[in-house]
């Protein structure tokens, strides 16, 4: 069942459009003329509104750009008082082309001549109504992939500087080296910047330096030529090839191999590579982002990282707080989870009651945000529809 506005200064055209309408299972309510038909589409929710245009006091083109244009609030702010969604149909006794055309200009619906035709009425009640639910289904497969984006929960003040410093550098072309423990979003402030960069339309390329045995790091990042190893059958595009245009991100660069490390360097310094066995230099236009848990200071102390790359990447330095330095945060990162985690299961969403909430902030995390997310989805598994702290207890 819709709900129906019909705003007519004619009784007979108001009482017979609310008959025909109301014996199809909607609700009609009727204003008899525009101002009143405005206070009410201000006041309540409708599905589709049918309006004159003749009318006294506030005539039905004045009704349709206030609706549809917005009005403006006591800032001087336009506000959109139907959020573009619900159909309006106009109806006129005295109806020409230029009329009807400034009426679809405006953002009507449609645009219907009186004596009104019964099965005309009904068709386009059908279709206005059937527009109005995939206009509402369209936005929420929107929120939906938006929500898959990478997201950045948070208020506190470590994160808040965090975003602060991506808005920053994110429409540079400068370098940036994401350090923090394992678990706390590295790689999601590495998607923010190329996400908010003039790249953003080019491939964004991710490279998990410590998954890659270091045997085969130097053909991933670079490429190779058929035959230049066993196993090499065909020509094959390394990483920075694939990302040319756009990011590459090397994730846990702290452990790519010294001989990698000497070759990157040269990339970055010459904006070419490469492949394993040719000896022809592929010009590559990539921003590199970096990113580690580990503290290459250290590293470059023992022998294991080389210092000029360091600074190389060490341009923007970018440090992605603990968990328990963040716990604050706690109550919103839950909050995000839940209704991820739920939309994904398919569940009706839970809720995570207020001790629930003060005993997760008091465990350690050394996870940080993953193991976080991994306790609020065994608990929506595992636990009521309520989440309290005994459940916390039991399964966090």
């Amino acid at each position: 069942m819709a709900r129906l506005l019909i705003i007519d200064d004619e009784r007979g055209i108001r009482n017979t459009l609310r008959e025909i309408l109301s014996d199809e299972g909607h609700e009609v309510d009727v204003a008899e003329n525009g101002k009143q038909g405005l206070e009410m589409a201000q006041a309540k929710a409708y599905d589709l509104i049918y309006s004159d245009i003749k009318m006294p006091e506030m005539d039905g083109m004045e009704v349709l750009k206030a609706l549809k244009n917005g009005e403006n609030d006591e800032n001087g702010d336009q506000v959109d008082l139907l959020n573009g969604e619900v159909p309006i149909v106009m109806i006129s006794g005295h109806g020409d082309v230029e009329t009807a055309v400034q009426a679809l200009k405006l953002g009507a619906y449609d645009f219907l001549l009186k004596p009104l035709d019964l099965n005309r009425i009904l068709i386009t009640t059908k279709n206005a109504l059937e527009s109005k639910s995939l206009k509402q289904e369209t936005k929420q497969l929107r929120k939906r992939v938006a929500a898959k984006g990478p997201q950045m929960v948070g208020e506190s003040q470590a994160i808040t500087r965090v975003r602060e410093i991506i808005d920053k550098v994110a429409p540079t072309e400068a370098r940036v080296l994401i350090t923090g423990p394992n678990g706390t979003g590295k790689e999601v402030v590495a998607h923010l910047i190329h996400e908010n960069s003039a790249r953003a339309q080019g491939p964004m390329v991710e490279v998990n330096c410590a998954a890659i045995p270091s045997e085969l790091i130097e053909s991933e990042l670079f490429g190779h030529m058929k035959g230049s190893f066993t196993g090499a059958v065909k020509d094959r595009a390394g990483k920075f090839e694939q990302a040319d245009g756009g990011t590459l991100f090397l994730d846990e660069i702290g452990d790519m191999s010294l001989a990698a490390q000497t070759k990157v360097l040269r990339a970055l310094q010459e904006s070419e590579i490469t492949r394993v066995g040719s000896d022809k230099a592929i010009k590559v236009n990539v921003r590199v982002l970096a990113a580690t848990n580990k503290d290459l200071q250290k590293e470059i102390e023992k022998g294991n990282f080389r210092e000029d790359l360091f600074h190389r990447l060490n341009v923007i330095p970018i440090h992605v707080p603990a968990l328990n330095e963040r716990l604050e945060d706690i109550p919103l990162l839950v909050d995000y989870f839940v209704e991820q985690i739920c939309a994904e299961q398919g569940i009706a969403a839970k809720t995570f009651d207020d001790a629930a909430i003060k005993a997760l902030q008091g465990k350690e995390w050394t996870g940080n945000i993953r193991q976080l997310r991994n306790v609020v989805e065994r608990l929506i598994i595992l636990a009521g529809s309520k989440i309290t702290a005994e459940d916390v207890e039991l399964y966090a």
